[in-house]
């Protein structure tokens, strides 16, 4: 997603939402995304509940052939993020996902994703 300032410049600027299902808690499986993981959507949807990526380990996951829109959802637990990075080393990041959240994010200029501990 995309803001547009004032003076007409874009800026990379995904939105945070939290995950709105109160049945289900952030130590369950939400949207076929299990408890610990870093899910993402093919697209800018929950997708049926089927994600084409998940992440489990602490670090940097490289990402390759990914554009277009995607959701990303953290269901880590212990207050694990989750941040895109446009580097494929980790670096040049974005904001934190926190915990029991999503965005919807243009993919294209992302090479990484990087998961770290509270």
């Amino acid at each position: 997603m995309f803001a547009t300032t004032a003076a007409g410049a874009l800026l990379w600027a995904p939105s945070a939402h939290a995950a709105t299902d109160s049945s289900v808690s952030a130590q369950g499986t939400y949207e076929g995304c299990p408890s610990g993981y870093v899910c993402m959507y093919p697209n800018a949807s929950w997708n049926g509940g089927v994600p084409e990526h998940k992440y489990y380990t602490y670090g940097v996951h490289k990402l390759y052939n990914e554009y277009g829109s995607r959701r990303i959802f953290n269901n880590q637990t212990g207050g694990a993020t989750e941040r895109e990075c446009k580097n494929s080393d980790g670096t040049n990041c974005g904001s934190k996902l926190l915990p029991w959240t999503y965005r919807d994010v243009d993919i294209t200029p992302i090479n990484s994703i990087r998961l770290d501990p509270s």
